[in-house]
């Protein structure tokens, strides 16, 4: 009879499961005080023991009740308990793999940082937890019973929807996750007939149902009216979420199915959710930098607002704005670590300027760096040979115009994934922070080192943590002194500005974020932007385009960090030769610059051996570097870059006048106060 019940796959699962769990006790066992020169091995055993937990997690989820030989009690339950079971051997073996990957733990290193004192009082916790979770499991099973039992009692007509269901056949009813559904017939096989408040009927699926309370609201419209405040603004009131770009908001906080997965999985915290700001980014160039480096027209749009000629000094004028500074991003700490179901590509801030509903500047991105010894600490501006890549340095400079009193810097630390399992790829939030900018009386917050504690789910929301769980742990005085130390923070300094830098940056347009690493370059554009609409126009009245590759190719550099290296690269190469007198003559640096980017980038921009620029894939990455310092060597040997495009070796795209010239009509930004 035994051997006939282990036939059900469930049972083989859960065999299976209980060999698994023997096996990563005995590895954590043999772990704690590894021999000499075991560490490897014992690595690779646990990475061996983690697919095959993965494997048999996948198997799990496979498992269908139709597919037993035989009945099965409470077989939803039992399937559960399983993957709670596998979950937590995954989770284990993760944090031993963490441990492992260490050079210098001594074998007093404890596993886990909480609870393992010694491997006795490790197996007591260990115990004391098991029991709590088959505590928990029993009060949660029983708890979904009686839930079962009221959405199944035919007097409950009105019911919520937990999910969004789209018409598989016809008949179907197509609804969204918190609408409100009238159900008319409750039939055996589990598709009920609904009516939704437009009054169009048709079969719905039970388990995406469950019982609305009475005078309750739905999530999503209860979403619709959210009023954040965010502590770390000082109070600063985050106002009804009515802006242009809430569509790209709304995804974030509603469509989180594959975010639900992957917390469900513990491939990441709770609060954990798509990307608000990549949404946006998303969309188009409306939040890029490359859109915000065009001049801005007035409001009767017969003239240029932040681009205006100063004929005395043959420049443009200088544009104080009310803000300008310098923010440097320093570091982050206790980032709760993703699991091995998914593998990180990049893990990077994003910045903006915002005031509790709206994106007011360009969204600006920094990529963090990070060490196997310290994985739960990111960092930024590391120290590398030659130039540093502009998407690693921290140093960032803002400006704006705007009045708003509840201006400030929105910091969203996000990863970019893979799924192992199904090839997905994706951005998830780790967490935000909002720095105000400004105090209640209207003066500048004070410049110094800022800690900010990370806040979970999306800027439009409020009472999230980044990682539950942690302040779940204890009640007492010292776990919640433990909890608040192990809370996420990022670290950021605001810098006073120098006469100089303040000169430096009146130079950029009113409305602007990026790295401080190019700033030379950025106002060498302005300039020129200055010259040919300001100076060198024929009339006021013309609209003519203008002949000017620089002003028409370089806002596509500004949008490509790679890109604006090798510009930085060849500039400071050719600045290096110059006499102290050249350095002076503003007019010989321009025509100089414009020599250097005919030279460096401009050829690379339609060569057809450059990979189209991709965020996070390091292969790609790899061969556009390639690509770009081969070709920065060839140029550099052969005086410029007229060999290489003459050469029958190199292909270009096909020539487009838009490549030579600079329409600023369609270029400009309207007066807008915020995007």
């Amino acid at each position: 009879m035994s051997g006939r019940r282990d036939r059900g796959p469930l049972q083989r699962v859960q065999r299976r499961s209980r060999e698994l769990q023997a096996q990563v006790q005995a590895l954590r066992a043999e772990s704690a005080a590894p021999a000499p020169g075991r560490r490897e091995a014992l690595r690779q055993r646990c990475m061996q023991l983690k697919k095959l937990v993965d494997e048999n997690t996948n198997a799990l989820y496979a498992l269908k009740k139709a597919d037993e030989p035989a009945p099965v009690g409470n077989y939803s339950q039992r399937k559960e308990e399983e993957e709670k079971l596998l979950l937590k051997l995954s989770q284990q073996l993760q944090k031993l793999v963490l441990v492992l990957d260490q050079d210098n733990v001594t074998t007093s290193y404890v596993v886990d940082q909480e609870h393992q004192k010694d491997p006795q009082a490790e197996d007591e916790n260990e115990e004391e937890e098991e029991s709590e979770d088959e505590e928990g499991s029993e009060e949660e099973g029983s708890e979904e019973a009686d839930e079962d039992k009221l959405l199944d009692d035919p007097n409950v007509k009105e019911c919520i929807a937990v999910g969004n269901f789209n018409a598989q056949q016809e008949g179907d009813l197509t609804f969204m996750k918190g609408e409100v559904l009238l159900i008319h017939d409750k039939k055996a096989d589990g598709w009920w007939v609904a009516e939704n408040s437009k009054g169009e009927r048709g079969l719905v699926p039970r388990t995406y149902l469950a019982v609305h309370s009475e005078g309750g609201e739905s999530q999503a419209q209860s979403e619709e009216h959210i009023e954040v405040v965010d502590e770390t603004a000082s109070g600063t009131e985050i106002k009804k979420r009515t802006d242009s770009h809430w569509s790209a908001v709304r995804r974030a906080v509603t469509e989180n199915d594959t975010v639900e997965v992957l917390a469900a999985t513990g491939a990441v915290p709770a609060g954990f959710r798509l990307s608000t700001l990549f949404q946006l980014l998303e969309k188009g160039n409306q939040f890029r930098a490359s859109y915000f480096l065009q001049p801005e027209l007035t409001p009767s749009q017969v003239a240029f607002k932040d681009l205006v000629w100063n004929s005395e000094k043959n420049t443009i004028y200088p544009r104080p704005t009310r803000v300008s500074l310098i923010v440097t991003l320093c570091s982050c700490k206790m980032i709760p670590l993703p699991g091995l179901s998914i593998q990180v590509l990049s893990r990077h801030v994003r910045l903006c300027l915002f005031d509790g509903n709206r994106v007011l500047s360009n969204i600006h991105t920094v990529r963090a760096t990070w060490q196997p010894k310290n994985p739960q600490t990111w960092t930024f501006s590391p120290r590398v040979t030659g130039i540093l890549p502009s998407l690693l340095d921290g140093d960032c400079f803002v400006r704006s115009s705007s009045l708003s009193s509840d201006i400030g810097i929105l910091f969203e630390l996000g990863i970019t994934y893979l799924r192992h399992s199904t090839g997905e790829r994706g951005e998830l939030s780790c967490g935000w922070a909002f720095l105000k900018l400004f105090t209640s009386d209207g003066m500048p917050v004070p410049s110094k080192m800022h800690e900010l504690l990370l806040n979970g789910g999306t800027p439009y929301e409020r009472g999230i943590e980044v990682d539950p769980s942690i302040s779940r742990r204890g009640s007492g005085v010292f776990h919640q002194f433990m909890a608040l130390r192990k809370q996420p923070v990022l670290l950021v300094k605001l810098r006073s500005l120098s006469v100089q830098s303040k000169a430096i940056l009146n130079l950029l347009p009113e409305t602007l974020l990026g790295s401080m690493c190019y700033i030379h370059l950025l106002i060498f554009y302005r300039q020129m932007l200055g010259d040919a609409l300001l100076k060198d126009r024929i009339s006021i009245q013309s609209a003519d385009v203008i002949c000017s590759p620089i002003l028409a190719t370089f806002p596509q550099l500004v949008d490509q960090p790679d890109l604006m290296d090798a510009l930085r690269s060849a500039w400071a190469d050719r600045e290096r030769t110059l006499k102290r007198s050249e350095k002076r003559d503003g007019e010989f640096l321009k025509s100089l610059f414009v020599l250097v980017y005919h030279n460096s980038v401009f050829p690379l921009l339609q060569s057809t051996l450059l990979p189209d620029h991709k965020w996070a894939e390091e292969e790609s990455e790899a061969s556009r570097w390639r690509v770009i310092a081969d070709f920065l060597k060839k140029s550099q040997e052969n005086n410029g870059a007229l060999h290489y495009l003459l050469s029958s070796e190199n292909t270009h795209k096909a020539f487009d006048i838009s490549e030579l010239t600079y329409d600023f009509l369609r270029e400009v930004r309207e007066n807008n106060p915020g995007v």
